[in-house]
């Protein structure tokens, strides 16, 4: 039952990815945006029915494992996707985005091998409350984070081709947009930044109950709070130096290679406390 839901599930976010597409590239497929729109709604519906059976069968939270929490990543990422459409109301963030949710699937479902896909047992050092609190907000902190490193990237990248424009009406709109990519950059990185600081906190109650130390400097660890001081620096410079647009987000392109090395980078090296469960 849950490979017959992994493959609907696939289908539905490919199918997603090209109504988005098509819908948002010729204006007479309009009823493509509407059934993008609906398609979003059925596949956030169905990661949700595929993260529910999961924990049924295997019996705890399922964030256990990378396989797991690649599953809850790509639904978090999806759950942005109708925040962000249902505030603007534009597909943009749906063409942008889908693909990203696409690839996260693909790699869970068809690149990792059956023995991480398949439910086992919590190892004693997971066999505690703190999994859910810590792994769900962590795994939360790195949508939102990097949703917002997305936008801010996309921002760059209107800003090469803005700076090709030759007309005025397309100054305008590339302008239009960057602005409303670098406001809501902002705003999904301002959501992301306290959930991370409360999930390396409440790591580090975990890790000290666990292990008798709060911090250990494990690479994950490490790589956390690497995470967290670039963050802390896009954050400084935009509230305190009253920094915006460009230097914003290359600051933020920065924090999205950073955040795949500690959220994937480090697990699949399989070194240090936090690589049980992820890869062998």
């Amino acid at each position: 039952m849950e490979l017959i839901l992994q493959n609907i599930c696939f289908f539905s976010l490919f199918s997603n990815m090209l109504f988005y597409w098509f819908g948002s590239s010729f204006n007479w497929l309009k009823n493509f945006s509407k059934i993008a729109t609906k398609l979003n709604y059925f596949s956030f519906c169905l990661l949700s029915i595929s993260i529910t059976i999961r924990w049924y069968t295997s019996g705890h939270f399922p964030l256990s494992n990378l396989y797991e929490s690649l599953v809850f990543l790509s639904w978090t990422v999806q759950l942005a996707v109708i925040q962000l459409q249902n505030k603007t109301n534009n597909l943009i963030f749906g063409v942008l985005l889908t693909p990203i949710i696409l690839l996260i699937n693909l790699f869970a479902n068809f690149l990792l091998p059956e023995t991480m896909q398949s439910p086992t047992a919590l190892v004693p050092s997971l066999q505690s409350n703190w999994l859910i609190m810590h792994v769900t907000i962590m795994i939360l902190s790195y949508g939102a984070l990097l949703v917002g490193c997305i936008l801010g990237l996309c921002y760059l990248v209107l800003d090469v081709i803005y700076a090709k424009s030759t007309t005025i009406e397309n100054t305008k709109n590339y302008s239009e947009i960057q602005n409303l990519f670098d406001d809501l950059s902002y705003r999904t990185l301002g959501v992301g930044f306290p959930l991370l600081t409360l999930g390396i906190f409440s790591g580090a109650i975990w890790a000290n109950e666990t292990w008798g130390s709060y911090w250990s400097w494990d690479p994950k660890e490490t790589w956390a709070l690497i995470t967290w001081f670039v963050f802390a620096i896009y954050l400084h410079t935009r509230l305190i130096k009253g920094w915006k647009g460009r230097k914003s987000a290359i600051i933020s392109s920065v924090g999205f290679v950073i955040i795949w090395v500690c959220y994937l980078g480090v697990n699949l090296i399989g070194k240090g406390l936090h690589s049980y469960g992820w890869w062998s």
